[in-house]
């Protein structure tokens, strides 16, 4: 059986999670925290998620992980038969990442520990950030899925990648993405009531102390390291 290696407040495993629930296969976690002892064993680079396949091969990083699991199984695909749609997919995958998810996390220490953000990051992540809703606004259809009738990996990708964007851009960037692009509180709403989303945010949530206690002891670390 596969391994899925993280933690369920990760919105990086959650998008491995979810495409392995969508597709009906059956995986078991092993709770782990980035750069523990545990998860570099698997993973050298210390980083969630992390995946040991049925024959016992240890692979890493989302988009080989989601990779690994279209190739292998093929039952439910995820990913538009045509290829100019699968291009299309894989463009709003990484804009998603890069130009939304990535930018918004520069500003996660001001949620977590109250720590300042300097005028110049914001306008930095703010720049970035816009580009990335002109390319989604661009690049999407949602109709009601992102590129049309059928859910694809590019749906459930933009999801948790959004998270963050959502966290931080109304209170720090004036930025509510949701308002921003067009029928995306809609699909939102509707990518929520999946029996996979559902199954996600529920294991999430049930993370949430755990998760917050461990940033808590980073936070900690970190200021006996000034000190």
């Amino acid at each position: 059986m596969i391994t899925l290696h993280g933690f369920s407040s990760s919105n990086y495993h959650n998008i491995v999670k979810h495409v392995l629930i969508q597709k009906g296969i059956a995986f078991e976690e092993n709770v782990v925290y980035p750069n523990s002892t545990d998860l570099v064993a698997i993973n050298p680079v210390g980083k969630v998620p992390a995946m040991t396949t049925d024959l016992g091969l240890n692979i890493s990083e989302t988009s080989v992980l989601i990779e690994y699991l279209e190739e292998t199984y093929t039952d439910v695909p995820l990913y538009p038969e045509d290829l100019e749609a699968r291009a299309l997919a894989r463009q709003i995958i990484k804009v998603s990442e890069l130009y939304l998810e990535l930018p918004a996390r520069r500003l996660l220490p001001a949620v977590f520990s109250n720590v300042s953000v300097s005028d110049e990051t914001v306008n930095e992540v703010s720049t970035v950030l816009q580009r990335g809703i002109r390319s989604i606004v661009s690049l999407s259809k949602f109709s009601p899925y992102v590129l049309g009738e059928t859910l694809t990996v590019a749906d459930i990708y933009l999801r948790y990648a959004l998270a963050i964007p959502k966290m931080v851009g109304p209170s720090l960037l004036n930025i509510d993405v949701m308002k921003e692009i067009p029928n995306l509180s809609a699909w939102d709403e509707m990518m929520a009531r999946s029996e996979a989303a559902k199954k996600v945010d529920m294991d999430k949530e049930a993370n949430t102390e755990e998760f917050m206690a461990y940033v808590s002891q980073l936070i900690t670390s970190a200021k006996k390291v000034d000190d």
